[in-house]
């Protein structure tokens, strides 16, 4: 869960092991362990984590590591089996957190800026709990498609249905009044399916995403509203997914949008990887988060391997769509390719901000790729066998595979794992699974 996008669950939800602070504490986890927790903080740095750690009888390492391989059931199961407590401790402990209200000015100053920020016409909001959830909410009920995107469609995150996510940031623009050339609702026959199967309207749901900018609590209000089973859901995925240039009777109308958006692209053929497309090229970004980079083996950018690759994670990381990938010092890649060419990261993004196209950044580049061939060779064959040199190395290239597909036991090199990666991740993007 990426928390620069969504807010974790609120902190009354008791929905994990009935424990009010566990669901949002969990969220918290899987950001910090996948850098993506944006401007929340995790563990003995929250509060609310130390208290719901302390209550549970867990380290805040020992949690985030638990939360990295466990869903949210099998970790419900564990926090009450490690924290011993009855019913009867875990009403108390809700209560005492739930209705606690700031015990001193910073906090009780938070709470009168975030409502009048937010909802100057609240003057229920009285709990350091309620201030939190307000300000969750302020921050992430708007959002602008005049600037940047919804997600994918390919994406399950809202109650497992392809496209709910995306429909969810439309619903939130159009609320905001910043829906721009997108269209939400009745107006799309996207999200028209997808509502008419739920048996929920445009207007309805509009409230529901605006009201829950998290996903997994947006799928709680859903569940509440719709009686939709899983049966029904896989078969509307499936039937939304192919949708495109093989759907009897839309032949025509998708090739001639295909034409309009990427005539050199004949591979694409459903509205899915054409939305992508066009999402990115109307905004003029790279989004990792729908496609991976350039491949690791890749020469063809300045006959450097891997460049291409750190250009596309560059420009990724600048408008913010950067993903689960590394960048820059982050990425062993990068860090040796920029000393290669004796650049910092801030003069390459630098150079990445100012050039629009490849064209530019190799021209801007210039002599710091007019190496000796065989100094390039050497530095190619290098990282293109770059592999472990010691057991935590070791461990770490196996546990990746093993997550990807334990079969390929011949994989002993970063750039054979990380074309894997690229190739399994958004297989199981596009599948769902």
């Amino acid at each position: 869960m990426d928390l620069s996008k969504q807010p974790p669950r609120r902190p009354t939800n008791t929905g994990m092991a009935g424990i009010a602070g566990l669901a949002r504490m969990t969220d918290k986890a899987r950001g910090h362990n996948a850098e993506l927790i944006g401007a929340y903080i995790y563990g003995d740095d929250s509060g609310l984590d130390k208290g719901v750690l302390e209550f549970i009888g867990m380290s805040a390492d020992e949690y985030a590591e638990a939360a990295d391989g466990m869903d949210d059931g099998a970790l419900a199961e564990l926090a009450l089996r490690k924290s011993g407590k009855r019913a009867s401790e875990i009403a108390a402990f809700n209560k005492e957190h739930v209705e606690r209200e700031p015990q001193d000015d910073r906090h009780r100053e938070l709470l009168v800026e975030r409502v009048a920020n937010y909802a100057p016409e609240r003057t229920d909001v009285k709990t350091v709990y309620q201030s939190m959830e307000l300000d969750d909410w302020g921050m992430f009920r708007d959002l602008d498609l005049t600037a940047g995107p919804p997600r994918t469609a390919y994406l399950r995150t809202v109650a497992g249905i392809v496209g709910a996510a995306r429909m969810a940031d439309k619903a939130r623009a159009a609320k905001a009044d910043k829906l721009g050339d997108y269209k939400y609702g009745d107006d799309s026959s996207l999200d028209g399916s997808i509502l008419e199967l739920l048996g929920i309207s445009a207007v309805d749901f509009l409230e529901g995403a605006y009201r829950n900018p998290n996903d997994l609590e947006l799928t709680e209000w859903i569940a509440q509203r719709s009686s939709l089973g899983p049966g029904r859901i896989s078969a509307l995925n499936a039937r939304l997914t192919i949708y495109g240039l093989h759907t009897p009777g839309y032949e025509e109308r998708f090739a001639k949008r295909r034409d309009e958006v990427c005539p050199d692209r004949p591979e694409v053929q459903t509205y899915f990887d054409l939305m992508d497309i066009d999402d990115q090229q109307t905004f003029g970004i790279v989004d990792l988060t729908r496609r991976p980079p350039r491949s690791a083996y890749d020469t063809s950018f300045g006959g450097i391997t891997g460049l291409g690759r750190s250009v596309d994670k560059g420009r990724a990381h600048i408008s913010g769509h950067l993903g689960d990938y590394w960048f820059g010092e982050d990425s062993g890649f990068d860090r040796r390719i920029l000393e290669f060419l004796g650049l910092t990261q801030e003069e390459f993004t630098a150079c990445l901000e100012e050039c629009a196209d490849d064209e530019s950044v190799l021209a801007r580049l210039g002599d710091r790729l007019n190496k000796p061939e065989e100094e390039i060779d050497a530095f190619n064959d290098g990282l293109q066998l770059l592999g472990p040199a010691n057991e935590q190395q070791w461990g770490f290239l196996r546990g990746l595979v093993d997550k990807l597909d334990p079969s390929r036991t011949d994989l002993d090199t970063f750039c054979a794992v990380t074309a894997l990666d690229d190739t399994i991740t958004f297989a199981r993007l596009k599948a769902g699974v």
